[in-house]
């Protein structure tokens, strides 16, 4: 198995000084604005493939 790509900013202040979150996987530090958060894979496909939509089945609004 492959490692995952790790993030390169924070998602909230934009800064570049993360660390990994104690032990658990995906989850990262912001040592700027003190924040945790973790990344998750959702899974592969189209939106339609894993139960949500786009609006593309549906037909345009009238207006």
């Amino acid at each position: 198995m492959t490692q995952r790509a790790v993030p390169f900013y924070c998602p909230y202040c934009g800064d570049e000084d993360l660390q990994p979150y104690a032990d658990k996987h995906g989850a990262w530090w912001c040592q700027s604005c003190r924040r945790a958060w973790s990344l998750s894979m959702i899974g592969i496909g189209t939106p339609s493939r894993l139960g949500g939509s786009l609006g593309e089945d549906e037909p345009p609004a009238e207006s």
